[in-house]
């Protein structure tokens, strides 16, 4: 006797493994954006380290506000085009920017912290990552997170029928 197949589960495992998949993209998204803005956030650290202050507070938050800006505009147009529509909104960027305060204190901590016991360039590096792993918590969970829909029109059902 034949066996029924149990393919009912089916879609749903495909739907489930796609999600992680999509999860799995969308950090590599926010890397690959994290390297740039990483860049630019080091070079601009740097450069005010060098020309502007001897604060390692004060250069990092200099470079941090150009970043975060680069950041918002890039992971908006890419990593979470979905969820933004692929559009910039001044609403969404000051979440954004409030969300990422985290990544800077954690990045900040980090730097004084790591600056005490080995040379400031390594110490800016380990404070990236850390900025990293809270950034990319926040813009997924809280600011890029999918909205859920309000159905309008005659598809919406009644909660009075």
């Amino acid at each position: 006797m034949m066996q029924p197949s149990n393919n009912e589960g089916l879609p749903s495992r495909i739907v489930a493994a796609l999600r992680r998949q999509a999860w799995v993209f969308k950090a590599m998204s926010f890397a690959s954006i994290g390297v740039v803005n990483s860049l630019v956030d080091l070079g601009l650290f740097l450069l005010a380290l060098r020309y502007l202050t001897a604060s390692l507070v004060a250069a990092n938050i200099l470079s941090w506000c150009v970043a975060v800006s680069g950041s918002y505009v890039m992971n908006s147009f890419i990593t979470f085009a979905a969820e933004s529509g692929r559009s910039l909104r001044w609403r969404t960027y000051a979440t954004f920017v409030a969300a990422q305060v985290l990544g800077l204190v954690a990045s900040t901590g980090t730097l004084v912290a790591a600056a005490l016991v080995m040379p400031v360039l390594p110490a800016k590096l380990l404070a990236i990552g850390a900025a990293f792993l809270v950034n990319f918590s926040m813009s997924h969970f809280v600011v890029f997170r999918k909205r859920a829909t309000v159905p309008s029109g005659p598809d919406r059902e009644s909660s009075t029928q």
